[in-house]
């Protein structure tokens, strides 16, 4: 008898817990900036520049400890990444050339983060799983013979097409910020890649330079966690 008493208990208080977290679960949106580029091991990688993009999407917070010290909190979020080619010259097997324009990745990110709150500064990291949505690749060529002639420029060839590319990525997120007691916040984070954005059979994507190449971005955004009832 007094073993099932005890075991009454645990049971309601665990029940009583539970629903305590349940209610502490906050729902939020973010919105904000990626400043991203490209790592790895890239060829020509001068033309290959920083580009702003659109961050935002929607995140739960979900407490694992009660006073909000220690929390998880996946988020799924729109994030435009990519890169700018500046004008900027370099020799190629075509003689001299001069690629300018952008180059736009729309993502589907979703990371999962260890948020760390205390006294408002917020410390947080965790994996994050990215798919990629479409993209649009607005460069342009302008080819100077190696021999003498009149430079030709052309445009890129399927603006949209993504065939040689990775839709899935794997990668992490680490960052930090502020968080105010009535849930708007201000965070830094960067986000990186573990595996390259370009298929490994593709060596003709940009001539080549980015068959080594991974996402990166640095990413400045507001949040707000809406209060629980």
């Amino acid at each position: 008898m007094k073993k099932t008493a005890i075991l009454g208990a645990a049971l309601l208080a665990t029940a009583a817990i539970s629903s305590a977290q349940a209610q502490s679960i906050r729902f939020g949106l973010r919105a904000g900036a990626n400043y991203s580029n490209l790592s790895g091991n890239i060829q020509n990688q001068d033309t290959y520049n920083n580009k702003v993009g659109f961050l935002g999407g929607v995140m739960l917070n979900v407490p694992l400890i009660g006073d909000g010290f220690l929390s998880l909190q996946p988020e799924v979020l729109y994030s435009q990444k990519g890169f700018e080619n500046k004008p900027t010259e370099y020799s190629s097997v075509f003689g001299t050339q001069k690629r300018e324009g952008s180059v736009n990745y729309n993502y589907l990110d979703v990371p999962v983060l260890l948020k760390v709150r205390a006294s408002g500064l917020v410390f947080e990291a965790g994996p994050q799983y990215s798919y990629l949505l479409s993209a649009n690749n607005q460069t342009k060529v302008t080819t100077t013979p190696a021999l003498g002639g009149q430079p030709s420029v052309a445009d890129s060839q399927n603006k949209t097409d993504i065939s040689g590319l990775n839709r899935n990525e794997l990668g992490y997120l680490a960052g930090v910020g502020y968080e105010a007691t009535n849930g708007l916040s201000l965070n830094l984070r960067y986000t990186g890649a573990f595996s390259d954005f370009v298929k490994s059979d593709n060596s003709t994507y940009f001539n080549g330079d980015l068959k080594n190449a991974r996402h990166s971005a640095f990413q400045l955004s507001l949040g707000y966690l809406i209060p629980s009832k």
